[in-house]
């Protein structure tokens, strides 16, 4: 019987193109999930028969099991799109003054909301224009609260609260409340308009010591 004489580079290509071939190809999540349904879907048929009340009750099962996924689902994706976040900047590019003008008009119309996305779009336009953070195209609520975050700690929480406001209105589908565009409203004036070191009302100790000696 004659030998195979195949040296282990050419071996490799040979087992790397078998393993190729569409009959050893690992199922995607999504075509797993179809054949699990998919079985669900026959098992169910098959019982239908079975279940009292005939057809009509298997068909209100089948909707109630329906009904369930597509809860399920779109509860995961709001539960996702809430934690990462998505992009703090639209289509526009806006000055930091353009978006807080734009959030009092609508903080005026009590669309929150609304006033919510632009007031903390000031805010990291604010960042931006002073020089406290690069811009960075693509930037989120949540990255826009660490980055600030690790330049202001001292503001880190007020930060992370904002960013959770804007999370909540534009992907977690909640509605926006006064409370929390005030929260955001305050954060940014704060950005504008620092406060000055606060000093002791005696003053320091050469006046009070000319005061001592004026007494």
């Amino acid at each position: 019987m004659p030998s195979i004489d195949i040296d282990r580079d050419a071996a490799h290509r040979a087992a790397q193109s078998e393993l190729n071939k569409a009959v050893y190809r690992k199922a995607s999540a999504g075509e797993q999930f179809s054949d699990w349904l998919n079985e669900l879907l026959y098992r169910l048929l098959q019982k239908a028969a079975t279940v009292p009340g005939g057809w009509l009750t298997s068909l209100v099962l089948f909707v109630l099991l329906a009904v369930a996924i597509v809860v399920t689902v779109h509860a995961a994706r709001r539960t996702v799109r809430t934690h990462r976040g998505g992009e703090l900047f639209g289509a526009g590019q806006l000055a930091a003054a353009q978006h807080r003008t734009t959030a009092e008009n609508y903080a005026a119309k009590a669309d929150w909301a609304s006033a919510i996305r632009h007031r903390l779009r000031a805010v990291a336009r604010q960042l931006e224009e002073t020089g406290v953070l690069e811009s960075a195209p693509g930037r989120t609520a949540n990255e826009l609260a660490r980055d600030a975050g690790t330049v202001l700690p001292h503001l880190s929480g007020e930060l992370s609260k904002a960013a959770m406001a804007f999370n909540d209105v534009t992907y977690g589908e909640r509605p926006g409340t006064p409370d929390a565009y005030r929260m955001i409203a305050d954060l940014d004036d704060h950005l504008r308009f620092p406060s000055p070191p606060a000093t002791s009302a005696a003053g320091p100790p050469a006046a009070r010591e000319s005061r001592a000696q004026a007494h």
